[in-house]
C-alpha cells in the first residue's frame, strides 16, 4: 500500500493535526482491526448517533465504559465461572476484549443500556453557541457632517 506524506497539511495549517492523525490511522494497514465484538455505528438522528456492541453472555457488571480525551472505551472481563462445566461446543464467546472509538469535539455520550446481549451507547454532537451560525446586522453608514470652510 502506498504511503502518504502529510507533512504539507501541518505546514499549510494550524490545528488540523487531528485530522492528519486520524487520516494516517485510518490508512495505516499495518495495524490490524480486531472483529471481536461485532458492533453496528447507526445515525438515529441530525446531531444523534449509537453505537451497538454484541455483548452476549456478559452481565452489565462484567461490562465497562469510560470516555477521556475524546475518545469511547468499551471494555469487558469475565469473571471466572466458579462451575466445573464441559462443553462440547463453545461458540459463544466470552474473552475479555476493549473496543476504542475516537469522537469528534463537542460529541458526548448521554446513556447506554444493555438488553438482550446487545450494548447501546448513545451519543450526541452538541455545538456550542460560540460555533453556531449566527447572522450579523448590516447597519447603514451616517453621512459625515459637511463643514463649510472660509475661503
Amino acid at each position: 500500500m502506498r504511503g502518504y506524506d502529510f507533512a504539507p497539511l501541518y505546514r499549510a495549517t494550524v490545528g488540523f493535526d487531528r485530522i492528519a492523525d486520524l487520516m494516517d490511522r485510518v490508512l495505516s494497514a499495518d495495524v490490524p482491526q480486531p472483529g471481536y465484538p461485532p458492533y453496528n455505528i447507526e445515525k438515529t438522528a441530525d446531531a444523534s448517533y449509537r453505537i451497538s456492541v454484541a455483548v452476549a453472555g456478559f452481565a452489565p457488571d462484567d461490562l465497562s465504559v469510560e470516555v477521556k480525551e475524546n475518545a469511547l472505551y468499551i471494555s469487558a472481563n469475565k469473571a471466572a465461572d466458579d462451575e466445573e462445566r464441559t462443553f462440547l461446543h463453545r461458540g459463544i464467546a466470552t474473552r475479555a476484549f476493549e473496543r476504542r472509538f475516537a469522537l469528534a469535539d463537542h460529541v458526548r455520550v448521554t446513556g447506554a443500556t444493555h438488553e438482550n446481549g446487545m450494548l447501546h451507547i448513545d451519543l450526541t454532537r452538541e455545538t456550542p453557541e460560540a460555533l453556531k451560525p449566527r447572522r450579523i446586522q448590516i447597519g447603514g453608514a451616517k453621512p459625515a457632517a459637511l463643514k463649510a470652510e472660509p475661503a
